[in-house]
């Protein structure tokens, strides 16, 4: 591979070639084209390991998992405001800070994902409100992933709990827009958080 080609444009190569080789094991019948589309799955697995952090075995876990037409994974993150300040949650894995959130469930509405993540992570009891933004995370200043992710980002006021860590957590907070602490960037980026204190007064939604 030629190191002139954006990185960027290697992982949009692979992911579409992943997706094409997905739906052809899904549907074809013809026993030469499966073998094709999985020298295309190996492939697009090779060219994700080379580009991302992820380990191949990993990855090849994961596609493995994958079966039928491939769509975007969705990742449902809640804003919690509280005078103004923004409730943040550190994580375990990264030790760095991000919104309540994660993976949106099978069988669970986006707004179902916020309150059960939002209680889960920071111990609070949340009603979700309005949708603040909906980004594809291509489009933003994140790590390279190896799969195509769409972000939602919904409102949520408080309506009980307390404040405290969870089993993926390690500290809870609010912060304010210029007080901001590192952040996870694999989960959301000082550009997305600012704009979300901008966006919790206002009647539009973000779309990108």
């Amino acid at each position: 591979m030629s190191d002139s080609v954006p990185q960027q444009l290697w992982l949009e190569w692979a992911k579409q070639i992943q997706a094409i080789s997905q739906a052809g094991l899904a549907y074809s019948k013809d026993m030469y084209d499966l073998e094709r589309f999985e020298m295309l799955r190996e492939l697009s697995v090779d060219i994700l390991a080379r580009y991302t952090e992820v380990e191949t075995d990993k990855i090849k876990s994961l596609f493995a998992g994958e079966s039928g037409y491939a769509t975007p994974k969705v990742d449902v993150r809640g804003a919690v405001f509280q005078d103004d300040r923004i409730l943040l949650v550190r994580e375990r894995i990264d030790g760095a800070w991000a919104l309540p959130g994660g993976w949106a469930d099978i069988g669970l509405s986006p707004k179902e994902v916020v309150v059960k993540e939002v209680k889960e992570e920071a111990g609070l009891t949340v009603v979700p409100v309005r949708l603040l933004a909906v980004l594809d995370k291509k489009f933003h200043e994140h790590p390279p992933e190896a799969f195509h992710i769409y972000k939602m980002f919904i409102l949520c006021e408080i309506a009980g709990g307390q404040a405290q860590a969870g089993m993926e957590t390690l500290e809870v907070g609010f912060f304010g827009r210029d007080e901001l602490p590192p952040l996870s960037i694999g989960r959301n980026t000082p550009k997305q958080i600012e704009r979300l204190f901008d966006l919790c007064h206002e009647t539009e939604v973000w779309l990108d």
